[in-house]
């Protein structure tokens, strides 16, 4: 059965004993018996919302071929709020159970890697893919591979744990560029979010020659279509992902922060919220083609808009699952710490997906969701197949 109609495997309702606040841990499903997704915080996050993203992760995995299943955690508190790490604490101490054995997390919106590996490692369990660490043959040396890959400085002053999801993200737009043989010195993209995964892909988009012309934080969009600045604008960024508008050339134009969803360009980026893209702004969209770089950015009735419009959506669960497939790739031993090796890997993969997804869709107007969901299904279908026979035991190096 297809994994975006099954139901979860467990949903976890949580409560903090110091705020009152919920969190929501959901297991959409395992393979190998583990599951992998990140956990979130935000206000407003949902029991309904998490498990919308654990299906997704459930669907990006078997999309990338993983061994593992889909899972997600969500935290309903704002990040910038002072107990937040104590509230993330204690989640995850709550959680235990299912982070010793079962469930792989890491970040994801308002909970950056460093901030979650610090609470694993305040619990004893040193880093946060530690469920899989633990089954490796060498737990040290597998923890000591993920460490060198995590921290490993790449041109830009970052580290490549940082930005391997948004050159993922890079990768799927300049997919789109090549399927449509468009260079990349014509080809224009807007991007809503400038923090972990929008801010990466901006700057891999600009370092490929991409003009980005529109970007979007928490403060408004700042447009200009001769092509921003990137990275002067990412070096202005606050800790959550917003520019200091203080140093913004004058010339740049400022507009509302709604406004990134109508600028005109070839690939709409939006990486911030879910659900950026809903019926009440579907027809205000004015890309070419949207590459979803935030998980769930488009409601299923605003993504039928849009195909109504010939407007294609490269799905989530392919075009932001470069951190996931990386981090696995990485617990595999598939890759070390040398980032050539990494990008290498990542942009075959991504682009041959987008390729293949856009053929469909150039051809008949099969949405890439659609074909995309078509692959995930053969791959989990196969794993599956290869358990039951007893062949499908995970293996850390």
């Amino acid at each position: 059965m297809s994994a975006s109609v099954t139901e979860p495997t467990v949903r976890v309702t949580w409560t903090d004993p110091v705020t009152g606040t919920h969190g929501y841990l959901v297991v959409h499903s395992l393979v190998s018996g583990i599951a992998t997704g990140g956990t979130r915080m935000r206000p407003g996050c949902t029991l309904s919302e998490v498990e919308d993203l654990a299906r997704g992760m459930a669907i990006k995995t078997a999309t990338f071929n993983l061994p593992v299943g889909g899972a997600k955690g969500g935290i309903d508190f704002d990040p910038k709020h002072p107990e937040a790490r104590g509230v993330l604490l204690r989640f995850c101490e709550a959680m235990r159970p299912w982070i010793d054995t079962r469930w792989v997390t890491a970040e994801d919106l308002g909970v950056p890697q460093h901030l979650i590996d610090d609470v694993f490692a305040e619990l004893g369990l040193q880093q946060s893919y530690h469920a899989a660490i633990r089954r490796s043959a060498d737990p040290q040396l597998t923890l000591q591979r993920v460490h060198a890959g995590l921290n490993t400085p790449v041109p830009g002053g970052l580290l490549l744990g940082d930005v391997i999801g948004g050159y993922g993200v890079a990768q799927a737009c300049l997919g789109i560029a090549n399927a449509w043989d468009m260079a990349e010195a014509d080809t224009t993209v807007a991007i809503q979010g400038v923090g972990t995964m929008g801010g990466g892909a901006a700057w891999y988009l600009h370092e490929a020659g991409v003009r980005v012309i529109a970007v979007a934080d928490a403060a408004g969009t700042l447009y200009d279509p001769a092509g921003l600045d990137v990275p002067a604008l990412l070096e202005q960024r606050d800790r959550y992902g917003e520019i200091d508008r203080t140093a913004v050339p004058e010339r740049i134009q400022r507009l509302d922060r709604d406004a990134i969803v109508g600028i005109s360009a070839d690939i709409f980026v939006p990486a911030a919220v879910s659900y950026a893209i809903r019926e009440d702004n579907a027809m205000n969209v004015a890309a070419r083609a949207v590459v979803e770089a935030a998980n769930a950015a488009t409601t299923p009735r605003a993504e039928a808009m849009l195909a109504a419009r010939d407007i294609p959506v490269i799905p989530d669960f392919i075009a932001n699952a470069g951190a996931a497939a990386w981090a696995w790739w990485l617990l595999l031993g598939e890759v070390g710490a040398e980032p050539a090796d990494s990008f290498l890997r990542l942009r075959g993969e991504m682009q041959s997906k987008v390729a293949l997804v856009l053929a469909d869709w150039d051809t008949s107007r099969v949405p890439p969701r659609e074909t995309g969901q078509a692959i995930a299904d053969r791959n989990r279908a196969d794993r599956l197949a290869e358990e039951a026979v007893g062949g499908g035991a995970l293996v850390v190096p």
